[in-house]
């Protein structure tokens, strides 16, 4: 028997215009697939009633198990919960535990009067089962229909999350079919999604037909996932560790790690296991390749600190760049960035340290420096490399584009 379905609906005006992205369901896609259930479809629809309503009718059909978030909130745009007890035929009622738990929050926690709106976040349908929320004031609820089951949860990132988490996943195993769903990443960098596709056509002609392979490029970097479900566990991961193997083997020039990790987390991992620490000195990055080394857990054992030297002023007076060399090739010179990293690291006393500093567009660019130019140094005790690279894209991708490649030269190097 195969994994069950599941659809996610995401409720919110603010998602259709881009005013706020979705990252609750791919969130919840992930966590779902680690417990065999296969993601059919993910829908956003708007504060619309009969939008929701459709929604709800359409993902039924093809869903074991529909997940919705948003629209639970005190407020008169969130219809979310009056429409699910239309929708399921039942009356609100106060559930007395979450009338407890959000008047607890505001009287004792936060020292605030409980207002009728935030009473009425206790108020539920009487045909659901209430999924306890304990980081939040509204719960989550479930009901079943026909043989589906609906669950309804808070579009609030962390409260989602904490239901998720704490009662949906374990529970959804009794309710539904899960299956055996295996996955199998590796990450490479140096080489585009078109080539990598060339060079491994063969290994991807001999996958069995229940075996996919998937393309997962994003800022320079491509993953190449292979993925079965099946009921045997052990004996799937075998068989699919055998193509993974001959796939890692035909790439072994571009591979990054062979684990679904970003770019900054195998950096983390190389310097503590190494022991080392590192710095940074930025320019055009602004402090991007700081954020991604300290988003890591444990960063403070590896990363000690960043210059931002936006302004030349800064690359002179802080990192001691001469003026000469600003005026003769310029803050966008190999000269530059080897003593911008250099210099960086004597002031931070690290082991190893990365310096950037190009031109990300969409203007300052000349027919000599043009936009998406960018000359990379890393440093290490007695040896310094550096590296020029040409991109082309915005300058958002651009300034995501130099930090990867930053963080990649570091890796490759002897240095890191």
């Amino acid at each position: 028997m195969s994994a069950s379905f599941a659809s996610i609906i995401t409720i919110g005006d603010e998602l259709l215009i881009g005013q706020v992205v979705d990252t609750n369901s791919a969130w919840m896609a992930q966590e779902l697939n680690k417990i065999g259930v296969s993601i059919k479809h993910r829908v956003a629809v708007g504060d619309s009633w009969d939008d929701i309503w459709s929604a709800l009718d359409e993902e039924s059909k093809h869903a074991s198990v529909v997940l919705i978030t948003g629209g639970l909130g005190p407020t008169s745009d969130d219809i979310t919960k009056p429409l699910l007890c239309k929708y399921f035929g039942g009356k609100l009622v106060v559930d007395e535990a979450t009338l407890a738990h959000v008047t607890n929050i505001f009287v004792n926690r936060l020292k605030r009067p409980m207002l009728e709106s935030n009473s009425k976040q206790a108020e539920v349908p009487d045909v659901c089962t209430v999924l306890f929320n304990e980081v939040g004031t509204a719960p989550g609820m479930m009901f079943e229909k026909d043989g589906t089951i609906f669950i309804s949860l808070p579009g609030v990132p962390h409260e989602m999350k904490w239901i998720m988490t704490n009662v949906v996943l374990p529970l959804l195993p009794n309710k539904i079919h899960t299956s055996n769903i295996v996955h199998r990443t590796l990450l490479t960098a140096g080489i585009g999604e078109s080539f990598l596709a060339d060079l491994i056509k063969e290994e991807e002609a001999a996958l069995p037909s229940f075996i996919k392979l998937a393309y997962l490029p994003n800022s320079g970097m491509v993953r190449l996932r292979l993925s079965a479900e099946g009921e045997n566990k052990d004996a799937l991961f075998e068989l699919l560790s055998i193509h993974f193997e001959k796939l890692k083997a035909k790439v072994k020039e571009y591979l990054v790690i062979d684990e679904d990790l970003p770019m900054e987390a195998v950096i983390a991992r190389q310097l503590k296991e190494n022991g080392k620490t590192i710095s940074t000195a930025e320019s055009c990055t602004g402090g991007y390749i700081a954020h991604l080394l300290t988003s890591m857990p444990g960063a403070s054992a590896y990363f000690k600190g960043s210059i931002v030297s936006y302004d030349n002023s800064i690359k002179t007076n802080v990192l001691q760049v001469p003026k000469t060399i600003l005026e003769t090739v310029g803050a966008v010179s190999e000269e530059t960035v080897r003593i911008m990293a250099e210099r960086v690291r004597e002031i931070m006393q690290t082991d190893y340290s990365i310096a950037v500093s190009g031109i990300m567009g969409p203007d300052g660019g000349t027919e000599e420096k043009p936009v998406g130019m960018v000359w990379i140094a890393v440093s290490g005790v007695g040896k310094t490399i550096s590296k020029c690279y040409y991109l082309h894209h915005n300058r958002e991708r651009n300034i995501q584009l130099t930090a990867l490649n930053a963080l990649n030269l570091l890796r490759i190097s002897k240095c890191g």
